[in-house]
This record gives structure tokens, C-alpha cells and sequence, in this order.
């Protein structure tokens, strides 16, 4: 069950792998950060959002100094980078970078296109995204956002970007040690120590419920009496959400078994490492989105959807998607398929815009149907419009 575009980084992983589950006003012209041309004089961006906000975004470095760092223990305490998106007013703020250019370069030296396109240009990909841009005033529901295994949760920005221009506050976690390169404070770039050390299924439990305790955490730090974050007022702490891609999925499901404040949970094509409770998870929503192959299809390679789908006591649904691979979910084909490069959409693959659309259109109908109590009948059954989407009812 080895994916398309894993990095490098899991190699040791992969022996594992291969045994166990496969791991609405228009917007404003964009301002494109400076940039060493590539090939032809091409520049890279990302589809505008969808939603009728801005979108704003600040960086959190949180320690939980009741954790030693699983990973790193002689590091001390457990570290995140939390990258808060929220609804903003359009015109204010600055372009937010993609990435810092040595988090960039360590990606594309790990997916074997150092020497494809400068660093530069991944860093400064275009987006709406505005820098410490003003809040627009509300209360909002709240999603926390983790990424695949061995990646920087800036590989889900054109979700993120999305959900906040759609009425979401979103914290988009870079857990310490989990990534191919993190820029922490204090000019630290701390990269995948996890990778190296991850070598069984007992390995991917104890990675997939730290993930969980993470996602609790900034829940701590966001809603408790002492927040976090200069905007937590924007919060509606009455109204959470955990998602993620690959293992950050299995990590919503972690954090929702043990923190009943998490009122809905998302995974995308992330296989439950860390089984869902046999009691269920209090009769909460759950959705499951995945690729619509001979992994995440029910019966498929991945038992341990087909164990999820029996546990899940609450509302639930079970898509997968034609001809995705494992990083549609994700911004990745979008940026390949922009470059002409390999690892985007193809004649057999899905287009990357087109699963970032797909993405985006059904994790939001989720959210709003959950965490605001909005009807989305595209969550109902199949529509015309997305003919990809497959719904299973095993």
C-alpha cells in the first residue's frame, strides 16, 4: 500500500506500510511575493478561496510543559507551531508566505525536486492568505487542522485558507519532530526525527494518539480561561471541529475519543492506527474521505475503515473519490500540475485543482452541517456535479 510522492523520510516506514493500513463577494487581485522565475517564467498560487471573507493568518508557538517530547525527550517539553487562520477584512494585512524558504527546500530535496524549481518559488506559492490582517467581528466555529506524516501542515494551506474564508477560525498544527523541516523559534528548523524512529504498528498507535493529545492541547490553549492567541474571542468554544489528512485523520479521531469538547471529526484518507473506541465516539459526526481504490473502498486493503465504519455511533459517511491518489487531499497536485510536473493530475489521475475543489466542497458542507447546523444536501447522495465522489454504505 505504498503511496505516490511519500517522502524519502518514510523509507524506513514503508516495509511497514506495505504490511499494515496504508498509513460570496469576489476577492481581491493577489499580491505575488518576489521570486526567482522557474522554468518558462511560470509562478505558482493556489485556487481562491470560496468563501465571502478575507482571510488572516498568525503563527503560535505553543509548549505543553506537561509532555516530554516523544520524539526528542532530552528536547524537553512538547513543542507545536499552530498556524491560526480566520475570517479577516479583505485589504488589511500583508501576503502571508507559503512556507520559509529552508522549510521549502528541505520539502522538495525530500520529494526529489530539489533541483526542479528554486525553493523560492514553493515559498512565496500565491495565495489569499493576508498576514496579521484585521479580524472580521463574529464569533466563529473552530477547526483543528493536522497533516500527513512527515509533512508541514502548509501542505493543507488551501484548505485552510478556504474553511477561514468560509466563517472558521482554523489551527493548522506543525507537531514537533513530525516533519521533513518546521521552523521553530529561535532560528530552529526541526525536522523528521519521528521518520526515523516510527518502525512498527505499536510505533504508528503511540504517533497516531500523540497526534490526538496535540490536538487537545491547542484546544486548551485556545478556549481556556488564559488563551493563547490575541483573537481567541473570535471562538466559539461551543463549536470544534478536529480534521486531517493521512495520519492527522486518525489523529481527529484520537482527540475526539478523548476530549467529548471536539463535536466533529474528519479523516482524509488516513488509516485508524488508533482504533475508534468500541463504544463509539459519544454519537458524534465522522466523516471519511478517501481515495475510491483497492485501499479505502469497503473491504478494501485498509481493514481498519471497515473497523472505524462499525464503531462510529454517530452521524457518518463513507466517500472516496475516483482516481485520487493519497496527496489529493492535499496542495500538492495542484502546485505539480501548475509546474507540468510529475505527481499531479494525469490522463489516470485526478487533476490537482479538481481535488482540492472536491476537498474543500466536502469538508466544508461537513463543518457546516455539524459545527453550524446548516442544511448541505450535497452530503446526502450522489450530486451530477461530482461524479467522482462515491458513497458507501457497507
Amino acid at each position: 500500500m505504498i503511496r505516490k510522492l511519500l517522502p524519502p523520510a518514510l523509507a524506513l516506514v514503508l516495509p511497514i506500510a506495505s504490511a499494515l493500513p496504508a498509513a460570496a463577494s469576489p476577492p481581491p487581485a493577489r499580491t505575488v511575493l518576489a521570486a526567482d522565475p522557474v522554468p518558462g517564467g511560470a509562478r505558482i498560487s493556489l485556487p481562491h478561496p470560496t468563501g465571502p471573507y478575507g482571510v488572516g493568518r498568525q503563527s503560535l508557538h505553543l509548549v505543553d510543559s506537561s509532555r516530554t517530547d516523544p520524539w526528542v525527550p532530552e528536547a524537553g517539553a512538547r513543542e507545536l507551531m499552530v498556524g491560526m487562520y480566520y475570517p479577516a477584512r479583505r485589504g488589511t494585512g500583508t501576503p502571508a508566505r507559503y512556507a520559509t524558504v529552508d522549510e521549502a527546500r528541505l520539502m522538495l530535496a525530500d520529494i526529489g525536486m530539489g533541483d526542479v524549481f528554486p525553493a523560492e518559488v514553493l515559498s512565496t506559492t500565491a495565495t489569499d492568505v493576508r498576514a496579521d490582517a484585521r479580524p472580521a467581528p463574529g464569533r466563529y466555529p473552530l477547526v483543528v487542522l493536522s497533516p500527513g506524516f512527515g509533512y508541514s501542515v502548509f501542505t493543507l494551506t488551501g484548505l485552510a485558507e478556504d474553511l477561514a474564508s468560509r466563517g472558521y477560525v482554523v489551527a493548522a498544527i506543525d507537531h514537533a519532530y513530525e516533519s521533513v523541516g518546521t521552523a521553530f523559534p529561535g532560528g530552529r528548523m526541526l525536522t523528521c526525527v519521528a521518520c526515523t524512529k516510527v518502525r512498527s504498528e505499536e510505533d504508528l498507535v503511540a504517533a497516531t494518539s500523540g497526534r490526538g493529545r496535540d490536538m487537545s492541547f491547542v484546544v486548551d490553549r485556545l478556549t481556556g480561561a488564559d488563551p493563547a492567541w490575541r483573537y481567541a474571542d473570535l471562538i466559539d468554544r461551543h463549536r470544534i471541529g478536529a480534521a486531517g489528512h493521512s495520519i492527522g485523520g486518525a489523529g481527529a479521531a484520537a482527540a475526539m475519543a478523548g476530549d467529548t469538547r471536539i463535536r466533529a471529526g474528519a479523516n482524509m484518507d488516513g488509516a485508524f492506527h488508533s482504533a475508534v473506541p468500541e463504544t463509539g465516539l459519544g454519537n458524534r459526526p465522522f466523516l471519511l474521505f478517501g481515495t475510491d481504490d483497492e485501499i479505502h473502498r469497503p473491504g478494501g486493503d485498509d481493514p481498519s475503515w471497515d473497523r472505524a465504519w462499525t464503531r462510529l455511533d454517530g452521524w457518518k459517511r463513507w466517500l472516496t473519490v475516483a482516481n485520487a491518489t493519497h496527496f489529493s487531499f492535499s496542495d500538492f497536485p495542484v502546485l505539480l500540475d501548475r509546474l507540468g510536473l510529475p505527481g499531479g493530475g494525469s490522463a489516470t489521475t485526478l487533476p490537482g485543482a479538481r481535488g482540492l475543489d472536491l476537498t474543500r466542497a466536502y469538508l466544508g458542507a461537513f463543518v457546516d452541517r455539524h459545527l453550524r447546523h446548516l442544511p448541505r444536501p450535497l452530503l446526502d447522495r450522489p450530486t451530477p456535479g461530482n461524479p467522482e465522489v462515491r458513497f458507501n454504505n457497507p
